[in-house]
């Protein structure tokens, strides 16, 4: 506990899903959290929730959107000074193959998990620079940035530019003491991930309890299951860890099953 005792961490996609689960953490180890998500009514509700765990305030920002992105990382700096941590937690997983993903869908895919995390990276980053300061950046990828499924191609396409972006960050920025991890997360259950459950795969109620029986775990992980290494590679207890994608899954690259 207080591993982020007075640190500032701005979560992009902190209004849900892992993204909220990071939150929580974080300012239960101490920070100072800004989360932003599209959606005002989903945003300050999150931060309502968040508020009372410490300081926590929402700000609105479609990744999507480079100017947004900006500004998030310009209010969170106006609020409190400076920016210590950046967590890219949002993420778009709407399904397509190579054979079906149509260029509107493919962009979307790019917008969302590649430029707005590179612009996001870009203003955080810059603030560090230019304080001197150190500094952490955690990526939120994917299993499927090693190849994915069929149904994945631009998803695991656009986490695995990201996967190369955070390693291209943690070189161009380790003399600066700027640390960039990412993190390959295998299937989780989240609130989206029911919905594309249900959406995509015609999955029932009981699909969570399906899923579970083929892993080793006899359950899917949950978000909770992630917020120890996120803050962990958000502290100075992860030491002088830079460059790393950690495959976080109960499933092993390589494998055959």
């Amino acid at each position: 506990m207080g591993s982020l005792d007075d640190r500032v961490v701005l979560v992009s996609g902190g209004t849900q899903g892992v993204g909220l689960a990071i939150a929580r953490a974080a300012l239960t180890e101490g920070a100072r959290v800004v989360v932003t998500g599209r959606r005002a009514d989903v945003g300050e509700r999150a931060a309502g929730e968040l508020s009372t765990l410490g300081d926590a305030r929402f700000v609105a920002c479609d990744v999507a959107d480079v100017d947004a992105c900006r500004a998030a990382v310009d209010a969170t700096v106006t609020a409190h000074g400076r920016v210590d941590g950046l967590v890219n937690a949002a993420g778009f997983t709407e399904r397509g193959s190579l054979l079906d993903t149509t260029p509107e869908m493919f962009e979307q895919h790019v917008a969302v998990n590649l430029r707005g995390p590179f612009f996001l990276m870009q203003a955080a980053v810059g603030d560090m620079v230019r304080r001197g300061e150190p500094g952490s950046v955690v990526n939120v990828l994917t299993m499927s940035s090693h190849g994915g499924q069929p149904h994945l191609a631009p998803y695991s396409a656009t986490k695995a530019g990201l996967a190369g972006l955070t390693k291209n960050a943690a070189y161009a920025h380790r003399f600066d003491r700027v640390r960039v991890n990412g993190v390959n997360i295998g299937w989780t259950d989240s609130d989206g991930e029911d919905v594309i459950q249900r959406r995509f795969h015609g999955a029932g109620d009981d699909w969570r309890e399906r899923a579970g029986e083929r892993l080793p775990a006899g359950r899917l992980a949950t978000p909770e299951d992630l917020t120890g290494l996120v803050t962990l590679l958000l502290s100075d207890a992860s030491g002088v860890v830079t460059g790393s994608v950690i495959d976080w899954d109960q499933t092993i690259p390589g494998t055959s099953d």
